[in-house]
């Protein structure tokens, strides 16, 4: 499809089926070996990269026949990315919840990013594709990378477009559990709009504004704790929409800042927290539900880690 090597000259490359539905990031990712991951996301920011002669967004979705006007770009003569520890590749070969032909699911570690980038030079589907040399593995989906659970991997391509397509019609059933701020009261929707904001650092920071994306958020209560200092409850969580940072910035709009979050959350109450062992976000995908291009549901569980556990044990003794 290229009309040149990268650095030869501006190509012009037209996107067959096999790549529609493909995220233009994870496109360029995959076709600009060498080249590090913020100057492709420079590339699209600064228009750059054309698509049917207009600028895209990362998030963009290919769809058969565009026409991709990608510039010339330097890769330099970097040599092979830095391997994963073994420690990593062991902890995601055991981390395998579900698998068929067509996907896989497993239980992302909190603290592992999805993919490489942000100063880390690989994450969860650059280790599995180390594990699986040879198959097509295509993240289906993100979770933030201080959150845990279930994250769906395709192995086919058919698979992957499927699954897009069901993400962006609301079938694919996702549910969260969440230990947040304060005595949360009543199941509930929260709707409101948010808008994204990406730093000179290349963060991402969200916040509710009126002009933003529609964002919509269902809470549920589980369980309320209660000590001499603080009141905590874990909530169930679906998201029907998929914001970045939906959950964790909506969770504070209510009142109820999600435990262990750095950038949304409430400083004090974490430091109570610490104190009785939780080192993270406490936001873990506990469940994913989904058909299959066959018409076979798949329906996938993770359980919370030991230290989450743990938290909720060291809770309970104290209401």
């Amino acid at each position: 499809m290229a009309t040149g090597p990268v650095g030869a000259g501006v190509r012009r490359e037209r996107v067959d089926a096999a790549r529609a539905g493909q995220r233009i990031d994870n496109y360029l990712l995959a076709r600009l070996k060498g080249v590090p991951r913020s100057r492709v996301y420079r590339l699209l920011r600064r228009g750059e990269v054309r698509v049917n002669g207009r600028r895209a967004a990362p998030s963009y979705r290919l769809r058969a026949g565009d026409e991709l006007r990608i510039p010339p770009v330097r890769t330099g003569a970097a040599g092979p990315p830095p391997r994963p520890g073994e420690r990593l590749l062991r902890r995601l070969e055991a981390a395998v919840l579900y698998e068929d032909r067509e996907v896989l699911v497993v239980d992302k570690p909190a603290g592992v990013p999805v993919h490489g980038g942000s100063g880390l030079s690989h994450g969860v589907i650059d280790a599995l594709r180390l594990l699986r040399p040879g198959e097509p593995l295509e993240l289906v989906h993100r979770l933030d990378r201080d959150t845990s659970g279930c994250l769906v991997v395709a192995r086919r391509r058919s698979a992957l477009r499927h699954l897009h397509r069901a993400l962006r019609e609301g079938r694919v059933e996702k549910t969260y559990l969440a230990l947040v701020r304060g005595r949360w009261e009543g199941a509930g929707e929260v709707a409101a709009p948010l808008r994204k904001r990406v730093l000179p650092s290349g963060e991402r920071l969200v916040r509710v504004d009126p002009a933003g994306k529609e964002a919509r958020t269902r809470f549920r209560p589980l369980r309320r704790y209660r000590s001499s200092a603080w009141e905590a409850t874990l909530v169930e969580v679906t998201p029907l929409t998929g914001r970045t940072h939906q959950i964790r910035v909506h969770a504070r709009h209510a009142g109820h800042p999600i435990a262990g979050d750095p950038r949304y959350g409430d400083p004090a109450f974490d430091r109570h927290l610490e104190s009785l062992g939780l080192r993270r976000l406490f936001l873990h995908a506990a469940r994913v539900a989904f058909l299959l291009p066959s018409g076979r549901r798949v329906e996938v569980e993770a359980p919370l880690e030991g230290r989450l556990v743990a938290l909720l044990a060291a809770l309970e003794e104290g209401t």
